[in-house]
């Protein structure tokens, strides 16, 4: 990302992590900083297609910690999955080790947009009662669900919208390739790897989760690296 259009987008997000913001001005930073992002994502795919070595595809690990890490790792696949990444998750300490996939330059939105992320739910679960008689866990981990399943939602608009706004001939089938690529690379690294089951969550939070994520105005699912899979890892 060039420096000028990081700066903007820094920017925009960290008017929207201002706890002193709006939740309509929260919306209206985040919605342009997804904007510029999913922009920026097709312009890379554009310029790699014509120049591979501008944004070879690779990966990286990111730690997620507790408290409810297992809810932030949900989060970041909802990111992940739009933004062409693949995830697999794996035990590491007391939370996981997300190894990420991806191309350089959506690697660099995912890890942009998660950090900014994070900072919001906080914020929003900061600022959200849990009801008399809820579990305080059970109500925060369903609030997560519900924050991540809009985000992932609203993300995925973003970028199909980028898309289709591209006045660049061939830009879906560019697309379909990377993401192809992608899957390609994470197959040769964990070449047995099953999906992880849903969860049911028993809270209540799910509804206020999911107005927080509208209002975050943006937009997975991860992969687990069960018994028996490469390296070792366990679910």
């Amino acid at each position: 990302m060039s420096e000028a259009m990081l700066s903007k987008v820094r920017k925009l997000l960290a008017q929207a992590e201002d706890a002193a913001c709006t939740p309509a001005e929260s919306a209206a930073f985040t919605a342009k900083a997804t904007e510029l992002i999913a922009r920026y994502g097709v312009d890379r795919a554009l310029l790699a297609a014509r120049d591979p070595a501008t944004d070879p595809v690779g990966d990286r690990v990111v730690e997620v910690v507790a408290p409810y890490a297992r809810d932030k790792v949900g989060l970041l696949a909802a990111v992940a999955d739009p933004l062409r990444c693949r995830c697999v998750r794996r035990p590491h300490g007391n939370g996981f080790a997300m190894h990420l996939f991806g191309f350089a330059s959506d690697l660099e939105r995912v890890d942009l947009l998660f950090t900014s992320l994070l900072v919001q739910a906080a914020h929003g679960l900061a600022g959200t009662l849990v009801p008399a008689g809820e579990q305080p866990a059970a109500f925060r981990r369903s609030w997560l669900a519900g924050f991540a399943q809009v985000i992932g939602a609203r993300l995925r608009e973003a970028e199909t919208e980028a898309a289709s706004g591209s006045a660049a001939p061939g830009v879906a089938l560019v697309l379909a390739d990377r993401s192809d690529r992608v899957r390609q690379r994470l197959a040769e690294v964990y070449p047995r790897l099953r999906t992880a089951p849903r969860r049911r969550l028993a809270g209540g939070g799910f509804g206020p989760g999911a107005e927080a994520g509208r209002r975050a105005d943006l937009g997975g699912p991860e992969v687990d690296a069960g018994p028996g899979a490469d390296r070792g890892i366990g679910r």
